[in-house]
């Protein structure tokens, strides 16, 4: 037995459930929606089924996944402003360890600050010349070779015979005297005389193939026991005649070397040339007495030209630098200012780098030519400036901002390809209006 509110059921009610019947029927058909992962009360969550992407989708998440995953540019050196300058201090530094090395002196280097080894008044190659840097070479006494001993052995230095000396006059301090070294004196203090023994196999006399005699001396012609005058016959590039008193006091009476400038000479009126060494001459004041081993600072080994009249004219003695020796100095300067920026564009070319850095760069390159046949019907002078910067992108090739669903931004947004989204495609899912019954309907039902 029912209750009669229960069992009562208004017309209007039948009605609307048959209006609500239509309208499912017309509605379409709604994906249900997914529950939760974690089962609750009314039962066990549905397999989540995973979205099936297009080709051209998952080419495009491969790019995004490679440019997020991009490897990292490595720092280069000659990236920085002080790579060049580092460079060049670097290269000075392993130069001066290098002649250090080379000529077990300090300093390994001195300047040519005067005539007087030069052949003339103008720059001759191969010759110790105004301005000139002479490596200064400490080697033993015995192997000095004075000049009456190369005249027999055929070694020559500098264009004479012999070799030069770095020495300071009477074994003091200050700038060392670059003289060659004629021949070595031996002083016998029992005696008092001295002894020349580099004038041994050499002719002796007044003949003109002769080199020394000694008319002061019992026998004129002896190398030891020496006394009253010394003369040299035929010595440097002048042919120039010496006349040493051994008696003097301006030898010292001790052992050493008698030494001479090769431009240090006096030519009379009757065309003969005197000689002017270091220990003694007319026109000359003494600069040393016979230069002794000690003070001995090196032999000249080696010579860098020019480079030395830098520091004449800082010292105000540009003036005797020879002429010659400028134009040089400008050449040499220009060239090695010509190789200095050749390497360096070599090294920039070739590159110093990681190999990373090395690969990206031709990554790039063969991005920027990709692009250039491209972009080939374009104007030069934009293609130009897209092979400057290849990282730039046309509007053209940028993408388009996203609408959302159902919405177009103005009448100039075309559809886009399937490529031109990444990731997930969002769908595009339109719902139909829901219809509903018109006044008139309801008054006919």
């Amino acid at each position: 037995m029912s209750s009669g509110r229960g069992s009562h059921r208004d017309p209007d009610d039948d009605l609307d459930d048959d209006d609500a019947t239509e309208d499912e029927e017309e509605r379409p058909a709604r994906r249900p929606k997914r529950r939760s992962s974690k089962s609750g009360a009314h039962g066990s969550s549905r397999p989540v089924h995973r979205w099936k992407a297009s080709k051209d989708d998952e080419e495009e998440d491969e790019e995004v996944v490679g440019v997020a995953e991009k490897r990292p540019i490595y720092w280069r050196a000659r990236d920085s402003l002080y790579f060049e300058p580092l460079v060049a201090l670097a290269i000075v530094v392993v130069l001066i360890v290098a002649l250090f090395a080379y000529t077990q002196n300090w300093p390994p280097v001195y300047v040519v600050e005067s005539d007087s080894m030069q052949h003339g008044s103008s720059d001759v190659l191969g010759v110790i010349n105004t301005g000139d840097l002479v490596l200064a070479q400490k080697i033993s006494n015995s192997s000095i070779t004075p000049y009456v001993v190369g005249m027999q052995t055929a070694f020559s230095t500098y264009g004479e015979y012999g070799d030069v000396l770095l020495y300071h006059p009477d074994g003091g301090s200050g700038t060392p005297v670059i003289h060659r070294a004629i021949l070595f004196l031996a002083w016998n203090p029992s005696s008092r005389s001295y002894s020349a023994n580099d004038l041994q196999g050499l002719p002796c006399g007044n003949a003109s193939h002769a080199v020394y005699a000694t008319p002061g001396t019992p026998g004129a012609c002896g190398t030891s026991g020496l006394t009253g005058t010394l003369d040299l016959f035929g010595l440097g590039w002048k042919s120039v005649s010496v006349s040493l008193d051994l008696s003097a006091p301006a030898l010292g009476q001790h052992s050493g070397y008698l030494t001479m400038g090769d431009n240090n000479y006096y030519c009379g009126g009757n065309g003969a040339c005197t000689g002017e060494p270091d220990q003694g001459g007319t026109n000359v004041p003494v600069i040393s007495t016979l230069v002794e081993p000690a003070w001995v600072v090196g032999v000249a080994r080696g010579m860098i030209p020019w480079f030395g009249a830098f520091k004449l004219l800082l010292d105000g003695q540009a003036s005797m630098v020879p002429p010659q020796s400028w134009q040089y100095l400008g050449l040499t300067v220009v060239g090695l200012l010509a190789l200095a920026f050749g390497i360096h564009y070599a090294f920039r070319r070739e590159g110093i780098e990681s190999p990373l850095r090395k690969e990206e760069d031709e990554a790039r390159a063969q991005e920027v030519a990709a692009s250039a046949e491209e972009t080939s019907d374009e104007p030069r002078s934009r293609r130009w400036l897209a092979s400057l910067r290849p990282w730039h992108r046309s509007e053209e090739d940028e993408p388009e901002p996203a609408s959302p669903p159902g919405k177009h931004v103005g009448s100039k947004s075309p559809k886009k390809n399937a490529s031109s989204h990444r990731g997930r495609p969002r769908p595009n899912v339109e719902r139909e209006a829901r219809t509903r019954h018109s006044a008139d309907d309801d008054d006919e039902l």
